[in-house]
């Protein structure tokens, strides 16, 4: 396998997912099941749309099992974005309540609207380290920078411990996870040019 699997179980990002690793200057191929996940050097879950959808997606196709096998009890690192950190929740409140991976406490519900806050949310922000957070892979938020973003729901009721960046969108945001070797953006590190692949750079880096 090459460098990174990038789980495909239909998520509209993939192509733009992969075209965006191989800017940042490594290789990425698509799983083709759930056993290529057990022979990964490192994961890509990548996710947009509904997180319930998603979730069913994952595990009509048998990934589940073998993300807990691969990054849980084997230690490989993942990188999650948009719906694909959502989804390491407890509860999914979209088109009804479903199940998530349960990897971190919370839920996933909708942005509440608020002056200065449309829903979705689509542009650039700042993001930046909460004090007292997770500490991300190194290079990544050691400094305040800005990337792309486009959803509806956010995650809420985290432990504050496993928060790694926050965006200011008319009040904190969660924009970035770290819990063991996952590590997980709200934002689109794709779609974020030059500061979103020196990210994925990065990750690729990460020495767990």
């Amino acid at each position: 396998m090459s460098d990174l699997v990038i789980v495909d179980y239909g998520a509209g990002n993939i192509a733009s997912v992969k075209q965006a690793v191989w800017r940042a200057g490594w290789d990425a191929e698509l799983s083709r099941g759930p056993d290529d996940l057990l022979s990964a050097d490192r994961i890509l879950l990548p996710g947009v749309g509904a997180a319930g959808t998603a979730m069913d997606r994952l595990r009509n196709g048998g990934y589940v099992e073998a993300l807990s096998e691969a990054v849980r009890v084997r230690g490989t690192p993942m990188l999650c974005i948009c719906v694909g950190m959502q989804l390491l929740a407890e509860e999914l409140h979209e088109y009804g309540v479903h199940q998530g991976l349960g990897w971190v406490k919370g839920k996933v519900t909708r942005l509440e609207e608020a002056p200065g806050r449309r829903v979705p949310h689509m542009g650039w922000n700042k993001v930046y380290r909460p004090d007292g957070g997770a500490p991300p892979p190194p290079g990544i938020l050691d400094r305040d920078t800005f990337y792309y973003f486009a959803h509806s729901y956010e995650m809420s009721g985290l432990d504050p411990a496993v928060l790694a960046g926050e965006a200011d969108y008319a009040g904190p945001v969660p924009a970035a996870l770290r819990t063991e070797t996952v590590f997980a953006t709200q934002f689109h590190p794709e779609k974020s040019q030059v500061e979103g692949e020196k990210l994925i750079a990065n990750f690729m880096r990460w020495k767990v």
